[in-house]
């Protein structure tokens, strides 16, 4: 019975965070939001005290329950391994936990945060990884950098959870390392009553987290996620959840003595947290008649980020990378970086479109705090960057007369100056009223680089 409630709650759990990435209308935003801000480590990067105590108390309670019905990549992996049960029946056996490895994993990604690489830190980050793959299923744009890595992590994840169920929760999952070493002291747990027991050994092969050792009948809690398959699996009801009777034991570890690596593995995990509170494409033709030259990429000294996020160093430091600003820009500004530094974080560009000074989307739905919650109308009021003009690119000196940019300005910070030297019109930009949205690089009509183009601020100002 607790399996199927548990089977029940994850779906439902599921199913509303993939409902999230694939919504465009942000109608959905408000009702089910939340989905994506109780995750874990989006908790974390956020400060969401609130959150975090809740899914701690919840494991010191039930177990690393989280892993097994709110972590969407955990229930993803489940469902990889229900499909290698298809297969092959009673395929696992109880294995001792990579201690050694789960601390190295968790101590490189810390200082991956440490030292500001989070782009390569968060590609083992679950609901980060998980959230690259559904923005490609759901918001395909070609064979890009978010596609490789999803495909590349779909292939790892999918073949571990088939062929090895929870390995990489309990071997490479920074979240599961955590909460793996709260759940040790959990109030409820799966406990084995060796007066019933048979030593069938049906537990052990149908553990997916192969935490089960049905020589010694100890259950190392660490790796347990809760997942309830034993209880359904042992006929003669040896192992039931409940309250547990005493204190953990040593031997609940690996069925030996305590490993001399827990120290440094408590040391870790406080180190874990302290790290992270410092932290479509574009018309190819013109009216149908010329065919035209696709826009390329200017080389900004600092890169575009949106309105909310303050600056580069905010940003960075709590952005995971989950993609889901970017399923939800409705002007598709929005796209992975490929910086080794930020690799994956969002970045803004403008060749299919600009940001809207009165659109709010990307703020609302970021779970971590990296663009922080905005309304339009202080929206309307940040500056994330400035014009700039490249007069050799601009079709004014020759004596063209083009105003797309100055038309295009929500907040009339370009004009069209005379250049006595020349004879002829000039841009002249009011960096003082420019918000940086975008609108005059997009609807600049040189190609392949614009006349006019935006540079991203490190801190972004009100104006």
């Amino acid at each position: 019975m607790l399996k199927k409630i548990r089977v029940v709650v994850a779906c439902i759990f599921f199913v509303g965070i993939i409902a999230l990435f694939a919504d465009q209308s942000g109608l959905l935003q408000p009702c089910i939001g939340w989905l994506a801000k109780i995750q874990f480590l989006p908790a974390v990067l956020a400060l969401n005290v609130a959150v975090i105590v809740a899914l701690l108390l919840l494991t010191l309670l039930c177990g690393r329950v989280y892993c097994s019905v709110i972590c969407p990549m955990g229930i993803l992996q489940d469902v990889f391994n229900w499909l290698g049960g298809r297969f092959k029946k009673n395929r696992f056996q109880y294995r001792k936990g990579h201690t050694a490895v789960r601390i190295v994993v968790l101590a490189v990604f810390v200082l991956l945060l440490v030292f500001g690489v989070n782009g390569i830190a968060l590609l083992v980050a679950p609901y980060s990884a998980f959230g690259r793959m559904a923005n490609v299923v759901f918001h395909w744009s070609g064979l890009s950098v978010t596609f490789w890595v999803a495909l590349v992590t779909l292939v790892v994840f999918g073949v571990l959870s088939f062929g090895w169920g929870r390995l990489w929760c309990n071997t490479f999952c920074p979240v599961g390392t955590v909460l793996g070493f709260f759940s040790r002291f959990s109030l409820f747990k799966p406990m084995i009553d060796t007066s019933k027991c048979n030593g069938c050994k049906k537990c052990s092969r149908n553990c997916k987290a192969m935490c089960i050792n049905p020589e010694t009948h100890t259950i190392d809690y660490s790796r347990c996620v809760a997942c309830m398959d034993c209880l359904e699996n042992c006929h003669q009801h040896a192992i039931s959840y409940r309250i547990r009777k005493k204190a953990p034991q040593a031997v609940a570890n690996d069925g030996g003595s305590v490993d001399g690596s827990r120290r440094k593995f408590v040391l870790t995990t406080a180190a874990v947290g302290a790290a992270m509170a410092l932290e479509a494409q574009e018309k190819k033709v013109d009216g149908g008649l010329a065919v035209l030259e696709d826009k390329q990429l200017p080389d900004r000294k600092v890169p575009l980020k949106p309105a909310g996020a303050s600056g580069l160093k905010n940003f960075s430091s709590r952005c995971t990378g989950c993609q889901l600003c970017v399923s939800e820009c409705p002007a598709k500004v929005l796209r992975p970086s490929k910086n080794l530094m930020t690799l994956l974080q969002p970045e803004m560009a403008f060749e299919v479109g600009y940001c809207r000074p009165d659109c709010t989307r990307c703020s609302d739905v970021c779970p971590t705090g990296a663009i922080k919650p905005i309304d339009s109308v202080k929206r309307s009021a940040i500056s994330i960057g400035y014009a700039v003009t490249v007069p050799q690119n601009c079709l004014l000196p020759q004596g063209v007369e083009c105003n797309a940019c100055s038309r295009h300005c929500p907040t009339a910070a370009i004009s069209l100056v005379s250049d006595a030297a020349t004879g002829h019109s000039r841009v002249a930009v009011n960096e003082s009223r420019c918000i940086g949205c975008g609108a005059c690089e997009h609807y600049c009509p040189v190609r392949p680089f614009s006349a006019i183009y935006v540079e991203g601020r490190e801190v972004h100002v009100s104006i």
